[in-house]
């Protein structure tokens, strides 16, 4: 006995129901259900679809979907720093490390000056009020697209909805590293070591906050083979 196309909504609805939200893990959940209730049919072929559902559900455990949703984001986090990864390789590689270059002595040359102190509160003020915008706008146009499509995919959820928060405690570490330093103008080398990683948090809060996003599409294709589909 197989399962029409109303058994596989009722299983993507069942997923749903115990609190799995994103469509590309409930796709594959419902899958293993799928073939679970199937082979229950095989031994059992006059056992319900609803008490055939019960008993494959039963093999997840007790605490049912839950660990599968948290492997699976843990997962798909590894692979969004990985695209995070890529993309902030490209700025320390011809010609974009010239911009990088001079970003960093930029930041130097201010951190240097006789207003370094008054710098650093108005670069992380600014960068804090960008971070916290740019993560508003995106949580925002998610919201919008997931309620037209009626699908949440969980790369799309990192890539919308946690590129904020990654923003904020790039600028809370940094903080805390400048707060553990000595004054910046006794220690030559120590203000090269943090102009660089201010240019990195910078580009990191771009790459996550701007390029990424604009690339969503690209690369929830190529994470899932099924995207396109789904959205044409």
């Amino acid at each position: 006995m197989e399962l029409s196309e109303r058994h596989i909504e009722n299983l993507y609805q069942f997923t749903r129901d115990h609190f799995v939200e994103y469509y590309d893990l409930q796709t594959e959940l419902v899958d293993h259900l799928a073939n679970d209730i199937e082979a229950i049919w095989e031994q059992e072929p006059n056992l319900s679809f609803v008490n055939a559902s019960e008993k494959a559900f039963k093999k997840f455990g007790v605490y049912g979907f839950s660990d599968v949703v948290i492997h699976r984001e843990r997962a798909m986090t590894k692979r969004y720093f990985k695209y995070l990864w890529r993309e902030l390789k490209i700025w320390f590689s011809l010609p974009k490390i010239i911009i990088t270059l001079a970003l960093s002595i930029c930041f130097y040359t201010l951190l240097v000056s006789q207003f370094s102190e008054y710098f650093i509160y108005i670069f992380y003020g600014i960068l804090a009020v960008w971070c916290t915008y740019k993560s508003f706008m995106l949580n925002r146009n998610f919201k919008k697209k997931s309620k037209a499509t009626k699908q949440k995919w969980l790369l799309e959820d990192l890539i919308f909805k946690q590129a904020g928060g990654f923003g904020m405690v790039l600028i809370y570490y940094n903080i805390n590293l400048l707060n553990s330093t000595t004054p910046l103008h006794q220690t030559k080398y120590l203000v090269i070591v943090i102009s660089v990683l201010l240019s990195v948090t910078c580009l990191l809060a771009y790459i996550s906050l701007e390029l990424i996003p604009k690339k969503s599409e690209e690369l929830l294709e190529e994470t899932y083979p099924e995207y396109h589909l789904q959205t044409t």
